[in-house]
């Protein structure tokens, strides 16, 4: 087939290059910056049997017409996948969460397999790290060699989608925005790509068709998590469960073992995540880091809120914004502004690229999140400071 792949540097350059492999004759175009491939024009002038375009691409762009059918990054990495995939494969998609419930239910299955989330792809049981990579659905490619290079399971994030291509997919938001210039809804598009797994899972009050709620499998009561399926019945404790952020993805991880004949007790052991409400001391002073891809105003007061608990009445330093930009979402400066001010930290260091219009009188600003701690660490005094940009780390 003579296939053109949009979208070189979201994953398109891989896919492509996956696609020759497969035998067929591939054009890659750089549709956001002309920088890689062959140029639109000359992509203009040719004829093709096949589109391959990311989710997030404005469906009016001219290229898209150039073939009879038209797939996404995900559909053709599920079609790239099918003559080899892993033994066990898990997807997680969402617009929060996603990193939390991948690693959690990794944390259960045993055994061997490759965890792969925006933090890092790791070799399980020892944990050992392959390589960090974006969470576009050409990064499955990789990562899916590993697992049946060594027999494993994979557990993958992936945004703005699934491939279908495993065995299970979990939705971990029901939170939409905009994306593909603002012409279509993301969770639309998850949705619309969890029809092609074959087993799907969703939390509580995000209705599927087909779908497995989390609440059918297991429930959570304070700090406990009781679950049945089968024959697969039992509960755990974890004080996590008392915080928003890690509620839902645990429950999640929980409800998925059991879907997959595992038992989730061991999740009594999870221990917080770096950037995902991770407490350190030092000099006195207290930190609460939720600076990660799924940093939001929400979780912004979850961390504030917790910070308060640990720290008492010491002064609090926030420091929020959005280090760099992502494709599918941001950090609005009106959530941003909506999460100061229910928060009224005592110091505020605001990190990215705001109209200072935007931003309270006595905010200090910071080009990135390193930036932003030190100049956090300067005024906190050894008093409490929160994290909460959003980051890939």
């Amino acid at each position: 087939m003579k296939i053109l792949v949009l979208d070189t540097i979201h994953g398109g350059t891989e896919i492509a290059g996956a696609l020759e492999k497969a035998g067929h004759t591939v054009d890659a175009v750089d549709v956001y910056r002309g920088e890689g491939g062959i140029p639109a024009a000359e992509a203009a002038r040719r004829s093709y049997d096949l589109v391959v375009a990311p989710v997030h691409l404005d469906p009016d762009h001219p290229l898209l017409g150039r073939a009879p059918e038209c797939v996404t990054h995900h559909e053709a990495v599920r079609r790239l996948l099918a003559p080899c995939r892993p033994r066990m494969m898990v997807e997680v998609t969402g617009a929060r969460g996603k990193t939390t419930t991948a690693t959690a239910l990794a944390h259960v299955l045993g055994g061997r397999g490759v965890l792969h989330t925006s933090m890092e792809t790791s070799l399980f049981p020892a944990r050992q790290r392959l390589w960090r990579r974006s969470i576009t659905p050409a990064s499955v490619l990789p990562a899916a060699k590993e697992a049946v290079a060594c027999e494993g399971w994979l557990v993958a994030e992936e945004s703005l989608g699934v491939s279908g291509a495993g065995d299970l997919a979990i939705l971990t938001s029901g939170d939409d925005y905009p994306c593909a210039a603002g012409k279509k809804r993301a969770l639309t598009e998850k949705v619309r790509s969890l029809a092609a797994a074959p087993l799907v899972l969703v939390p509580k009050g995000v209705r599927v068709p087909g779908g497995v709620v989390a609440d059918e499998v297991a429930a959570v009561e304070g700090t406990r998590c009781t679950y049945q399926y089968g024959k697969v019945q039992g509960s755990f404790e974890n004080p996590l469960l008392a915080l928003r952020g890690y509620r839902t993805p645990l429950h999640l991880a929980a409800a998925a073992a059991c879907l997959l004949g595992y038992d989730p007790a061991g999740l009594a052991t999870f221990a917080p995540l770096p950037g995902r409400m991770a407490v350190s001391r030092e000099a006195g002073g207290l930190t609460v880091d939720c600076a990660n891809s799924g940093a939001c105003r929400e979780v912004a007061l979850d961390a504030a809120a917790y910070a308060r608990a640990l720290g008492g009445g010491a002064p609090l330093v926030l420091v929020i914004g959005t280090e760099g930009q992502t494709i599918c979402e941001g950090f609005p400066a009106a959530e941003v502004q909506a999460a100061v001010a229910a928060i009224s930290p005592d110091r505020l260091v605001v990190v990215g690229d705001y109209d200072a219009a935007d931003l309270p009188p006595d905010a200090v600003t910071a080009t990135d999140l390193e930036d932003g701690i030190r100049r956090a660490e300067q005024m906190s005094n050894g008093g409490t400071i929160v994290l909460a940009v959003k980051t890939w780390r």
